[in-house]
């Protein structure tokens, strides 16, 4: 776990996984995704906005969220046609990034991609 140093403002979580259960990237899945992942991380709820995309753009289609929570925000972006799901954790509360990996990762039942945190200044 990468603890935030003094002067930090805060750490951001950016994870891609792949070969996501389908039914995980659908908006019922992900109200639920964002309840529990804040109460695993301790954070407070406040604003959740939904933008969808049906595929006429870019071959796009999925949805795209952010949720606000009170120290910042979690943003994610689905592909629904690839079973792809990216995703950014940002807070300015610390948090385990470890535990929220792990966790992410078995919600979406997918495999990770990539995996970066790194402290804001």
């Amino acid at each position: 776990m990468k603890e935030m140093p003094p002067g930090a403002l805060g750490k951001e979580l950016i994870l891609d996984l792949f070969e996501c259960e389908f039914f995980m990237l659908q908006k019922p899945a992900l109200d639920e995704f964002f309840i529990q992942l804040c109460n695993l991380i301790d954070m407070e709820r406040t604003k959740l906005f939904y933008w969808e995309y049906d595929g006429t753009v870019n071959h796009l289609k999925g949805l795209s969220a952010v949720q606000f929570i009170k120290t910042s925000n979690i943003t994610i972006h689905t592909f629904d046609n690839e079973r792809k799901v990216s995703i950014n954790l940002y807070s300015c509360k610390d948090f385990n990034e470890i535990e929220a990996e792990m966790f992410i990762q078995h919600y979406f039942k997918g495999l990770v991609k990539a995996s970066t945190t790194i402290i804001r200044y």
